[in-house]
């Protein structure tokens, strides 16, 4: 696999990745597709320590990408991060996520990170079970918090020490 930083030019294909997963209603709270105007800000707000990647196979094709966000915005939190990782739709349950999710903690010390956080709505086994597989624990649980056509959804809360 091939990691590499985002381009602008690759947001139409993060945006078509995300919007294949709205309407399963397992990954996003997102109820609408989004649109690469949309995502420009979001886009924009990352950083070097705070990256969006593409990650590519052996052939460069775009198997997926990932994220990395500031938590809660204070400074005291510098050093926890939300990770974010979509799969396009013809790459998923092929193991990709557990060489994903090993290279981003790899990389954790680098970007300044000692603690990784992921929200997972408490209806999504496959990455509940994907996270629990790499070492996260739960640490919250949120109940009820989104409405996702019309039933209540639960986040769960899940963090690893990285670093420190």
């Amino acid at each position: 696999m091939n990691f590499r930083n985002a381009t602008i030019d690759d947001l139409p294909k993060i945006v078509d990745i995300y919007n294949s997963i709205i309407s399963g209603r397992l990954v996003t709270a997102d109820t609408d597709s989004v649109t690469v105007t949309n995502k420009m800000e979001w886009f924009n707000s990352h950083t070097p320590s705070r990256p969006v990647w593409i990650i590519e196979d052996e052939s460069f094709n775009i198997i997926g990408w990932a994220s990395f966000r500031n938590f809660y915005g204070r400074p005291a939190y510098s050093g926890t991060a939300e990770f974010s990782l979509y799969l396009d739709e013809s790459f998923r349950n092929k193991g990709y996520g557990t060489q994903i999710i090993r290279y981003a903690i790899a990389q954790c010390p680098e970007l300044g990170i000692h603690t990784l956080l992921g929200f997972i709505f408490e209806q999504n086994k496959h990455s509940l079970e994907l996270v629990k597989k790499m070492g996260f624990e739960e640490w919250g649980h949120l109940p009820d918090v989104a409405v996702l056509d019309g039933k209540s959804c639960s986040l769960k809360i899940f963090g690893k020490k990285v670093g420190r």
